[in-house]
């Protein structure tokens, strides 16, 4: 009993989350924390339970033995505090007529609405969702007061007072119309020079890392139109020959029904991560935490 009264629930949430992620960052985003402010959480840990806990190896932080010993217990106590504080929870998504607010692009449209409305129309069919494109400050402040529930996408200034959950990493691939002087055969960097393309100048997200990147490289392409987002894209790309740099998902989601063609990108990009984020307020909100989780477990690779 000495000893409990000496740990800080927090640091049993660190532990457990630790034994999870076996990486100090990783716990960091998930609870929305710095990554020295984890490592200061372990410090204290070690000195209370007389263990160095976890030994840092080639493979990540791995547990002692007395850590793997302690961690089912743990694990199971605050699961039970977890059950316990959340009694009161009466959310219903088949009863809800709730209004769910997320931050989204046109391509998070595409790519997420369809096959999120058809789960909720038949599991869900009072809630209704509103998607909002919402940038920077006004984003945070937003989301902290609950205008905005989520957000999907590669945004990094949602930081310390945010929790993230990684969806999957986004790759950037070459659109074009099915039948293009330039489709039958692998798509070359000098093509894609010659090639006229389209642009989108999406401000505020994270495609402009892909015009950054061209630009870093030098790769200079006559550009023949530019666009603010990308929901014409491909009524566009179908019916001229020119040559768009999108998303995968995009290309995957529109290619069958436009009549276009997906060729890998003769430049290599960093991995792009697309998360969805929450404000630490509303962590626990029984909705929100129903929503997220539908999301991660329909979306998440």
């Amino acid at each position: 009993m000495e000893k409990l009264a000496n740990i800080d629930l927090n640091l049993l949430v660190v532990f457990d989350l630790l034994y999870q992620e076996q990486n100090t960052q990783r716990v960091a985003l998930r609870l929305g924390i710095t990554q020295p402010a984890v490592s200061h959480a372990l410090k204290r840990l070690r000195h209370l339970l007389e263990d160095e806990l976890f030994e840092r190896t080639s493979q990540g932080l791995q547990p002692t033995p007395r850590a793997s010993r302690l961690h089912p217990g743990i694990a199971d106590a605050l699961s039970r505090m977890n059950d316990t504080l959340n009694l009161c929870d009466d959310f219903n998504p088949a009863k809800s007529e709730r209004t769910f607010h997320i931050n989204m692009t046109d391509i998070g449209e595409i790519v997420f609405l369809p096959r999120l409305l058809q789960y909720l129309s038949r599991h869900a069919p009072g809630i209704s969702l509103n998607t909002v494109r919402s940038h920077h400050n006004n984003l945070k402040n937003e989301m902290e007061e609950g205008e905005i529930d989520l957000a999907v996408g590669l945004i990094p200034q949602l930081g310390a007072g945010f929790y993230q959950q990684r969806l999957f990493v986004q790759r950037y691939v070459c659109l074009m119309r099915e039948h293009h002087p330039l489709a039958a055969d692998e798509f070359s960097l000098e093509e894609f020079r010659t090639a006229h393309h389209a642009v989108v100048v999406a401000r505020g997200t994270g495609h402009g890392i892909i015009e950054e990147q061209l630009a870093h490289a030098g790769v200079l392409r006559p550009v023949r139109l530019t666009l603010p987002n990308f929901a014409a894209v491909p009524y566009i790309v179908s019916n001229s020959d020119l040559v768009v740099t999108v998303t995968g998902k995009l290309a995957e989601a529109t290619c069958a029904r436009f009549g276009l063609t997906i060729r890998e990108h003769p430049l290599a990009f960093p991995d792009i991560p697309i998360n969805l984020f929450w404000h630490r307020r509303f962590h626990q909100d029984p909705g929100n935490r129903w929503l997220r989780g539908l999301m991660f477990s329909m979306f998440s690779e």
